[in-house]
């Protein structure tokens, strides 16, 4: 279980990267971007557009198992005695279904819930002094 949390964690932290690198792309098309309004040239910036920036919040997997208390008694030898208890678990597949005799009568599931948010304010504020700065 511990594995599949911190898989998941990981899979959080590369994805808002590559969301992150994405609108970095797109922020940079924008500024290249040219249109000719009135004989004057203007890049995309400059007339508002500015990228999706997405923030992954809440993540959600859900895992099904099953458990099983299982109780040996080992003999051997001379009198020797063992005893002990044990718990195991397995992930519900075909075949645990098919060898115990476990139906399940649910499914895993990953879900995922993306916001879109402003882009950061420093971005905005440079984007700004930018334009203000060339000439008209």
């Amino acid at each position: 279980m511990a594995e599949m949390v911190k898989e998941l964690g990981v899979a959080i932290a590369e994805a808002q990267y590559q969301m992150d690198q994405t609108a970095i792309r797109i922020a940079t098309l924008l500024g290249e971007g040219e249109i000719d309004i009135g004989g004057k040239k203007h890049n995309l910036l400059e007339l508002g557009f500015t990228p999706t920036f997405y923030q992954l919040t809440e993540a959600t997997v859900e895992a099904k198992v099953s458990l099983t208390a299982t109780r040996s008694e080992e003999f051997g030898g001379e009198a020797m005695l063992a005893g002990g208890c044990a718990f195991f678990a397995a992930s519900v597949s075909a075949s645990y279904s098919q060898k115990y005799s476990y139906t399940a009568t649910g499914s895993s599931s990953i879900t995922a819930k993306f916001v879109s948010v402003p882009p950061p304010a420093l971005l905005a504020d440079t984007i700004r002094a930018t334009i203000k700065r060339q000439p008209k």
